[in-house]
């Protein structure tokens, strides 16, 4: 599926486009961030999940003017490859845009996963999965994130089985499906 640009007002900022796939990550074609989201279309994603030398994991807050889940606790970051985009690229441009930082990501998995994110949207995602080992400062972009913070695994997965109000619907199932690979993950000696 592909947008009618010339639907938009001229002076509108255009839609951000999103590599809409198949089950194994197979392109098949693209369409606007928001109809993506509200119509349900399995869509290209990553996520980075950042460990420190301590090995904590580090979670952001979302800010509260972000389209869905706003004010929950969530990966490192996550996003959408831009159209031509490599993967890898587009999860370090992401990493500097929202937390400030960059570090060498490790490509260690793929997940689909379908979920409610509010304000009638869905996260219907193939996700590449991204782990990073990062001990320097955080800078977060205010746009993006309202806190963050280092979490002991062990205290990042019971805080989520005990309050997952406070948690992204997609970090929760992440947590639950590959939680003892984000607890364990260290970077290859």
């Amino acid at each position: 599926m592909t947008a009618d640009p010339t639907s938009q007002a001229a002076d509108a900022p255009a839609e951000e486009m999103i590599v809409l796939v198949d089950e194994h990550d197979g392109e098949v074609g693209v369409c606007g961030k928001m109809e993506t989201h509200r119509r349900s279309l399995r869509h290209r994603a990553f996520s980075v999940i950042v460990k420190n030398a301590a090995g904590e994991v580090l979670i952001q807050r979302r800010a509260d003017g972000k389209y869905h889940s706003p004010g929950l606790w969530a990966n490192a970051c996550c996003g959408h490859p831009r159209v031509g985009e490599a993967v890898d690229l587009a999860a370090s441009r992401r990493l500097r845009e929202e937390l400030g930082f960059g570090c060498e990501l490790h490509a260690t998995r793929s997940h689909s996963y379908c979920v409610d994110v509010g304000g009638d949207m869905i996260e219907n995602e193939f996700v590449h999965v991204f782990f990073g080992l990062f001990d320097g400062t955080v800078l977060p972009n205010a746009d993006e994130v309202s806190a963050y913070r280092w979490l002991a695994p062990e205290v990042l997965l019971a805080d989520a089985d005990n309050n997952p109000g406070r948690y992204a619907p997609w970090f929760r199932d992440y947590l639950a499906v590959f939680g003892d690979q984000i607890a364990s993950w260290r970077p290859a000696p």
